[in-house]
């Protein structure tokens, strides 16, 4: 292996503003949204870019530069941040020193393709040094193009190569990118249905979340039949389903409205999966790097996946990459099975090694951990307010609040929208995701800090009461 050689921190300067010295006291918003400067921005935006664009559309500003958990816009107004580039911040805008070594090593080398070299060994035994247990003896990487998507199509070519099979089975609620093959196995039928040609050969299966049991089940009834149906399909001569090349979930349901999966459903996924050979991938795009309090979500459930995806924040500070984690028994593939010019990310990795580092230096994953149950507790003072929050529900700084109606458990599409303006014009920044959009979804730093959770609820409190007197 190569030894890697770095100079020590102390030869390189840091950014001139620190954790130490913030930027940011708080959110600060002084007129309507959007500003003029940002609604010159968004207006050019509109006549110039796809309409394929998203966030600004119900987050009407343009940004000047961000700090930890905040973002700064062009009219001065600063916003917490509970978005983190859609979980691609762990360590919030800006962390000193993932930041720094990146900047180390723009003057080293910057595309690599896939030659090793000294920063990218290192970030490969980081990363696989993160797995559990006797994962890492075990386990190859691959690095794959920048993005997610095209790290679960890496996966899915593997487990096609190493199997000969050719169909795959995904879950309803569940979505993996946009991509080809990547929507054809994603649940939101709205979104693939304009696309033609899909990859086929997909089957999906109902995703236990007793909340909304997709069998339409009673609570006290459920003993987790979605594992059930699953196994009796695949194990059923007559079940019309070919022995399939890939099992793929995701642990939390990031976009399908924070669902975590239900610990018996998983470790009944992984028993069936084990027992018929069946690759089993886990997409921890989003819920991996630490976000759920482990590095991996999958630590939790007591299950050692066949494949891991991994992408959004492994570099820490937004530059992109993307890996899949395979057993050594799938690595069938031949030289340029799956490529990708920009697999080769150095400045990536660089910080991505200063990020692990960091993390377990600093204890980020406790505070994960910690923050994670002082948001729960905090939003369900929501409740009071109204029987409309009709769950909270989440696994660390993945949360999510449900908003539906009580009478017919409709989700409450209007009311979630008007609650993300009122709290945008209060300064936080939260997304929607999950069913008509009517899930509330926080993905705040997983180093964010008390006080910065405190400022969050309250903001969240005073505009679900003003959505509710607006609604009537």
């Amino acid at each position: 292996m190569i030894v890697p050689t770095r100079l020590p921190a102390s030869a390189y300067p840091a950014p001139a503003r620190t954790q130490d010295a913030p930027r940011y006291r708080g959110p600060s918003v002084r007129g309507p949204l959007p500003g003029p400067r940002s609604a010159e921005l968004l207006e050019r935006q509109a006549r110039r870019e796809s309409n394929a664009r998203t966030y600004p559309r119900r987050l009407p500003f343009a940004v000047k530069r961000g700090e930890g958990s905040f973002l700064e816009d062009l009219d001065g107004n600063v916003f917490l941040d509970f978005l983190s580039g859609a979980g691609v911040l762990p360590l919030g805008h800006n962390p000193p020193e993932p930041l720094a070594a990146a900047h180390r090593q723009l003057d080293e080398l910057v595309h690599g393709l896939d030659f090793p070299t000294p920063v990218k060994d290192e970030f490969t035994e980081l990363t696989l040094g993160m797995l559990p247990g006797s994962m890492p003896s075990r386990t190859k990487i691959h690095f794959c193009g920048p993005t997610g998507a095209n790290a679960v199509e890496a996966a899915l070519k593997l487990c096609k190569t190493a199997t000969g099979r050719t169909d795959v089975i995904s879950f309803q609620g569940g979505f993996h990118g946009s991509s080809l093959a990547t929507l054809s196995i994603t649940g939101l039928v709205a979104q693939k249905a304009p696309v033609g040609g899909r990859m086929p050969g997909v089957h999906f299966f109902p995703y236990a979340h007793c909340h909304r049991c997709p069998l339409g089940l009673k609570r006290n009834t459920c003993a987790v039949n979605c594992a059930g149906y699953l196994e009796r399909s695949l194990t059923d001569p007559n079940g019309g389903i070919p022995l399939p090349a890939a099992v793929i979930l995701e642990l939390v349901q990031g976009e399908g409205g924070v669902i975590p999966a239900d610990p018996e459903f998983v470790r009944r996924l992984w028993a069936v999966t084990r027992e018929l050979d069946i690759p089993l991938i886990v997409d921890e795009v989003q819920s991996g790097c630490g976000r759920t309090g482990t590095w991996f979500a999958f630590e939790q459930y007591g299950i050692e996946p066949d494949v891991v995806v991994a992408s959004k924040a492994l570099s820490g500070v937004g530059l992109p990459a993307a890996v899949i984690l395979y057993d050594k028994r799938l690595d069938v593939w031949l030289p340029g099975a799956h490529s990708g010019t920009f697999r080769g990310n150095q400045a990536a990795f660089a910080a991505g090694v200063a990020t692990i580092e960091a993390v377990r230096r600093d204890g980020v994953l406790a505070n994960v951990r910690e923050r994670s149950a002082q948001l729960t507790r905090r939003l369900t003072e929501l409740r009071a307010l109204t029987p409309r929050v009709s769950d909270i529900r989440g696994l660390g700084l993945m949360t999510g609040v449900e908003l539906a109606d009580p009478a017919t458990g409709e989700p409450a599409s209007e009311l979630a929208l008007h609650v993300q303006r009122e709290a945008l014009l209060r300064g936080l920044i939260i997304e929607l995701g999950g069913r008509d959009d009517g899930v509330l979804r926080l993905l705040p730093p997983l180093n964010c800090t008390a006080a910065e959770v405190d400022t969050a609820v309250d903001i969240l409190h005073a505009a679900l009461s003003r959505a509710l007197m607006t609604a009537g």
